[in-house]
């Protein structure tokens, strides 16, 4: 039998091309794996790659930070939750406070101990619950709302009922308003006082002038004649300034500060009235000083025998109850409604409060129109605190069913009287009738404001805010290029410009209308 040639021996090929192409097959496998693999990593690193776009890092911030931010959530988000641990402890401890107030009005000493034993307690745990930014957790809250929870159940047990507890918070809540009042008022009224009160050198001053007038019967002759026989003083050609005050370093800056600031001063006659301590010391310190020609008058408030109880209402009640009279009450200050009977004979003038300074020239207003009103002056409405509701009780239907509440309040200080119109309109009646109507001081509390309001309705012709800027006693912030542009500046309020609290900014616009060279000033501001 012939065998075949080597080269044809099948199995040998078969067996040598099978194991090629198992290799191959795991090469391929094994490469196509490893590509997969590889290509996934780069896309991996791809997407954390600082290259990502800028958008898709801030969203991955934001999320981050709101991350942060829900860890530590604010406090006051918490108390606000009602699921929040922290709220069911400070609702518990507001009943339990009523409760305390209950308990020792009821003599249950014991009870109000453990409940603001337990209060003490759960205001610490937030305390510190804020403190740290972290809620309040359950392992923490729980003692307290249990004990809490305790006491007030024993609390209602002991009969303080739903009612009761209302009865109870409703007279506590009245007590402290009507303490918070009395407070406020007293607070008026030391403040008035203190702005009222001189410092001690010129209370020196006054002093040594009262005893210059007493010692000087000449200078006291030549004030009554020219009292009597001084024909300006009643010359409506000429401009009429009135000043009510005790103050006579104040008044002789407002007397000097307005002859300073116009063309004519010799055209100007100021009618000054005080009363009977400091009416010496006025005539005295205008006798020995010289106003540019300007006509100088004072009178004293007891002369004015008219004024009396039977006439005037406030008299009536200062007489009728002696212990309470503060200055912000005093018959000096309600003057300024008595104008045309101090003043029978002028038909303008004008008002100054001893507080002001007066920077520019006052005679145009003696020329303008007020239009048939009675009281030229600048409104205060600018804000919603000088409206008259602000001013008066209008819960009283007198007030509501004749006054609007909205209607614009507007400042006493530096005000244009027509008296001719104040006579027709009997104006000074007016203000009587709002006396007697508040006598029980329900319709307002004090000052010469309101009345004011009340007599001049309907009667007042707005000037401009220029010819008088207010606050200069109590804000310190007002703009310099309003001052400098006023008429008028007025020191309304405590801080008053003589005064050592006086705001600093402001000080020098009264000193310089002040004559510091004059001998008792002098020696008195060295000694005092």
């Amino acid at each position: 039998m012939r065998r075949r040639a080597f080269d044809y021996r099948r199995p040998v090929r078969r067996r040598f091309s099978c194991w090629i192409w198992s290799l191959l097959l795991l090469f391929v496998i094994g490469g196509s794996i490893l590509f997969v693999v590889q290509h996934n990593h780069r896309e991996e690193d791809h997407v954390e790659s600082p290259l990502l776009p800028f958008f898709f890092l801030q969203e991955i911030n934001s999320r981050k930070e709101s991350v942060i931010h829900e860890s530590s959530r604010n406090f006051t988000d918490e108390i606000l939750s009602a699921r929040s641990y922290a709220r069911q402890i400070s609702d518990q401890m507001t009943l339990a406070k009523a409760y305390v107030i209950i308990a020792k009005e009821h003599n249950n000493l014991h009870l109000a101990w453990e409940l603001s034993s337990k209060i003490r307690s759960g205001q610490l745990l937030l305390s510190k619950a804020a403190t740290r930014a972290d809620p309040v957790s359950p392992n923490e809250a729980e003692p307290i709302i249990k004990s809490l929870s305790g006491l007030i159940f024993k609390a209602q047990k002991a009969h303080y009922d739903i009612a009761t507890t209302i009865m109870t918070m409703k007279n506590f809540i009245q007590s402290i308003e009507e303490r918070g009042y009395a407070a406020t008022v007293q607070s008026t009224v030391l403040g008035q006082l203190a702005a009222e009160s001189l410092p001690k050198s010129l209370q020196c001053v006054e002093i040594k002038l009262t005893s210059d007038w007493l010692q000087n019967k000449s200078m006291i002759e030549l004030a009554e004649y020219t009292r009597e026989y001084s024909p300006r003083l009643v010359d409506n050609n000429l401009n009429h300034f009135c000043i009510f005050s005790d103050n006579t370093i104040a008044v002789s800056a407002v007397i000097n500060s307005t002859v300073s600031n116009t063309e004519h001063p010799t055209q100007l006659v100021f009618h000054v009235v005080t009363n009977g301590v400091k009416y010496g010391a006025m005539q005295a310190w205008f006798f020995s000083n010289d106003f540019k020609g300007a006509i100088i008058e004072v009178q004293n408030i007891e002369d004015f025998t008219w004024l009396n109880s039977s006439y005037s209402p406030l008299v009536k009640q200062l007489h009728d109850n002696p212990g309470v009279e503060p200055n912000y009450i005093s018959l000096l200050n309600h003057l300024r409604f008595y104008v045309p009977e101090i003043y029978p004979f002028l038909e303008k003038i004008i008002f100054l409060d001893e507080d002001v300074v007066v920077q520019k020239d006052l005679t145009p207003l003696f020329s303008l129109d007020l239009h048939g009103n009675v009281n030229g002056a600048v409104e205060t409405c600018l804000e919603s605190f000088h409206r008259y509701y602000k001013y008066l009780n209008f819960s009283s239907p007198l007030i509501s069913t004749k006054f609007d509440p909205q209607a614009c309040g507007w400042a006493f200080g530096m005000n244009v009287f027509d008296l001719i119109a104040w006579r027709k309109a009997n104006v000074t009646a007016r203000y009587h009738y709002w006396q007697e109507q508040n006598a029980d001081w329900s319709i307002w509390k004090m000052g010469t404001l309101p009345p004011g309001l009340l007599a001049f309705y309907g009667l007042t012709e707005p000037l401009d805010r220029r010819w008088h800027v207010l606050g200069l006693g109590y804000d310190s912030s007002i703009d310099q290029r309003l001052i400098e542009t006023a008429a008028v500046v007025h020191f309304n309020g405590n801080m008053k410009p003589w005064l050592k609290m006086s705001i600093g900014r402001y000080k020098n616009l009264w000193q310089r209308y002040v004559n510091q060279s004059h001998p008792h000033l002098r020696y008195c501001l060295t000694t005092s």
